[in-house]
């Protein structure tokens, strides 16, 4: 027969190989206050990547009182919203400009031992995706929070395929709006019409 403490270390084994399968980066913690009668109300907001190195990557955002709190709930969340990244020969398949709201990036394919060149809020989601050769660049805003919501859009916008020229437009610009996708907008546009 199983004791209580058998299953315990078995859950805690478990728990600890999934733990391990992915890993975290915090990329950004902000102190926001609101305003509310009796004064302002601080909390902390955290921005993580999290990511197993073969292709899988997320990221997520949490608020809490304090810090720990803020970043496992961004965790929490990433590890929800994790996506596919297509990777041929240790770079993306082709290139892409992706416009954010105010943010505007550029992702290139680059040749083996050219490394990461990325910013800031770009470089941990790259490395936690497996990427190991990639340009990128950054125009516009730089709100971290809106720079890595457009790297895992535009992972997401990637296609995987042998002859990338027949299936898609190599300097294709895909323009996302806050809480809209492409496909929103052109159905919108259809209606108008």
């Amino acid at each position: 027969m199983f004791n209580k403490n058998d299953k315990k270390t078995e859950f805690k084994k478990t728990q600890e190989k999934r733990d391990k399968e992915f890993e975290e980066r915090v990329i950004e913690v902000d102190r926001v206050c609101r305003t509310v009668k009796g004064g302002k109300r601080m909390r902390f907001r955290a921005l993580v990547a999290v990511g197993d190195k073969n292709g899988k990557v997320g990221i997520g955002i949490g608020k809490a009182q304090e810090v720990m709190p803020a970043v496992q709930k961004a965790v929490t969340t990433a590890k929800n919203n994790m996506i596919q990244v297509p990777i041929v020969n240790d770079t993306i398949p082709h290139e892409i400009k992706l416009f954010y709201g105010g943010a505007k990036i550029i992702l290139l394919p680059a040749k083996t031992g050219t490394s990461v060149i990325a910013g800031s809020s770009i470089r941990p989601i790259v490395e936690l995706a497996g990427i190991k050769n990639i340009l990128s660049k950054v125009l516009g805003s730089s709100n971290k929070i809106n720079n890595a919501k457009a790297t895992i859009i535009a992972f997401k916008n990637l296609r995987k395929s042998n002859n990338v020229e027949n299936s898609y437009r190599l300097n294709k610009v895909t323009t996302v709006e806050k809480g809209k996708s492409n496909e929103n907008k052109r159905a919108e546009t259809n209606k108008k019409k």
